[in-house]
């Protein structure tokens, strides 16, 4: 290629453009382009179409970075090996994300270690990928956050954290029992949330036993109730997932020790 297609003038405007990173692809696509003897509008939308994939990609991850989202949780990573049973029909239906359009929530219940966080988090970044800003976090750090805003008088803030995003994805809710004031903050922001957008919650409990972990039944009940009449329920079972998450360990490979 001749050396002189990528001169220090137009090295100079890119950057003054913010387009540096086009230079990264651009003597390939000039190649091409001379090649295919391809008109000037045609090889133009190729070199700003690669720019922006390159911009989609990035804001994606920092989208991802920004929910607390797991990296490697993603739809494409998960073991098909794996031996846990749940309703492959309606994964594929929340992972068109239209629940997210249409304001629904998700419950993902199931015994300890069977990929509930991994699917809760994969549909997370199928949520960046499309745009929709997302926050993870556990339902003990949810509650501790709200719990320590009071005393440095931000809890407003921190409410409305919570409820600006498209979808807030919280993790083994209904593991411990609330006090009162854990129980107000998780009703208030479970009938927030209603209106605010979609949830997804991941619990090793059903919703039915959640009544029990709350310290004022009444605020349960209403924030269960309003929860629930509004949620898709994927039920996982099966053996632990987690060995499958193992660094090094490829798809497939049982975590099984033979016997000596």
């Amino acid at each position: 290629m001749n050396p002189e297609v990528i001169t220090p003038e137009l090295r100079t405007v890119l950057r003054r453009l913010k387009l540096s990173r086009m230079l990264d692809t651009l003597p390939e696509r000039v190649a091409l382009a001379r090649q295919q003897k391809m008109p000037h509008q045609d090889f133009l939308l190729l070199a700003l179409s690669d720019e922006a994939s390159r911009r989609d990609g990035q804001a994606t991850v920092l989208r991802a970075q920004r929910a607390h989202l797991d990296p490697d949780g993603q739809l494409e990573r998960w073991d098909e090996t794996a031996k846990v049973e749940f309703d492959r029909t309606l994964l594929n239906e929340l992972a068109s994300l239209r629940f997210l359009e249409s304001h629904h929530h998700v419950a993902i219940v199931g015994p300890v270690g069977v990929g509930k966080s991994f699917l809760a988090h994969a549909l997370g970044h199928a949520a960046c990928r499309r745009g929709y800003s997302v926050l993870a976090l556990s339902a003990d750090v949810l509650l501790k956050t709200l719990k320590h805003a009071r005393l440095t008088q931000t809890h407003e803030k921190e409410l409305r954290n919570l409820l600006a995003v498209d979808l807030l994805i919280v993790d083994d809710f209904g593991l411990d029992a609330m006090d009162a004031q854990e129980s107000r903050d998780a009703h208030e922001v479970i009938f927030e949330r209603h209106r605010a957008g979609s949830m997804i919650v991941t619990s090793n409990r059903g919703p039915d036993e959640w009544l029990a972990t709350f310290a004022d039944p009444i605020r349960a009940q209403g924030a269960i109730d309003r929860f629930t009449s509004n949620a898709y329920d994927l039920v996982i079972e099966g053996e632990s997932y987690r060995g499958r998450l193992k660094p090094g360990r490829k798809a497939g490979q049982t975590t099984e020790k033979r016997a000596k």
